[in-house]
């Protein structure tokens, strides 16, 4: 809180300090959470099912497990528009397999053991750094701006001012609905919390002959703007998501003025001002006559 309470600017004050409801981030925590589900349902296929025979050799049990859990990767990187994804889940399986062979337990029938505590050792690591960086978001919201602060190992902060924002953007999902959190992104003029959506349809058709060879294109492209940026610099999963939402607009109206009225608005603080002045001067005036 003192840390907060050093940014703050000349009369500025906290009106609430928000942290993302943990549900919110549900597409980060199902990275681990996929890599222990699909770990137990391995080891029980492996050793109850049917098809215990086939499994438990490690012939079949290694590139089942390589398979799943790559396709998976490559779902998820193409759904986050994040290959960070793929690689990460390339590289357990690496370190996994790696580990069979140099203690020899490829070929025993403990592989499909090893890889459901590894599983579950790697889930518990990948959990917790989701929860570090799931609480590594801030957002302070004061009656002068907005601070965005948020990162891990790089820090990243960001201040947005009310009389910069053109237009408030607000989702929730099915969980967000149910327990009460949402997403808030702020947009301004310049195009501050907007990203782009792009389709793109192709055709072609080549027909060849002795005489004749012809080749034809015909594509088209489409670019939408849509709401987003990165839930550090947005106010994401933030609950309670009415009452939130409700307090940014209040001050957002309350921020926005037109040049004339601000400029207004200072004249008379100014005349305030010095007919303070004034009265305090002639009152001396007066003391100093009844001495």
């Amino acid at each position: 809180m003192r840390e907060d309470e050093e940014l703050l600017l000349r009369d500025e004050h906290i009106k609430k300090i928000l942290t993302p409801h943990p549900l919110s981030f549900m597409g980060l925590q199902s990275i681990w959470i996929f890599l222990i589900v699909w770990a137990i349902f391995l080891w029980w296929m492996a050793t109850y099912s049917q098809y215990a025979s086939i499994l438990s050799k490690w012939f079949v049990l290694l590139p089942v497990w390589w398979g799943v859990t790559l396709f998976a990767g490559i779902v998820a990187s193409l759904t986050a528009i994040r290959w960070r994804i793929f690689f990460l889940y390339a590289s357990i399986l690496a370190g996994g397999t790696f580990l069979l062979w140099y203690n020899g337990w490829l070929f025993k029938s403990i592989a499909k053991d090893f890889i459901l505590f590894y599983s579950a050792g790697v889930s518990a690591i990948l959990a917790i750094c989701s929860f570090a960086y799931i609480k590594s978001h801030r957002y302070i919201i004061t009656n002068l701006r907005i601070i965005f602060k948020g990162g891990i190992l790089k820090k990243r902060e960001r201040t947005l001012r009310y009389d910069k924002i053109t237009d408030i953007d607000g989702s929730q999902g099915i969980l967000g609905q149910i327990f009460d959190f949402g997403t808030i992104i702020p947009i301004t003029q310049s195009g501050f919390g907007l990203g782009s959506d792009q389709t793109f349809a192709g055709g072609g058709v080549e027909t060849k002959g002795k005489k004749l060879g012809i080749f034809g294109f015909v594509g088209g492209g489409k670019e939408v703007k849509t709401p987003r940026t990165r839930s550090y610099y947005e106010l994401h999963g933030v609950y309670p998501y009415r009452e939130v939402r409700k307090l940014i607009e209040e001050l957002v109206q309350e921020n926005v003025l037109v040049p004339y009225e601000k400029k207004q608005v200072e004249i008379q603080k100014e005349q305030l001002e010095l007919q303070r002045e004034m009265k305090e001067l002639l009152e001396k005036q007066s003391f100093l006559k009844d001495d």
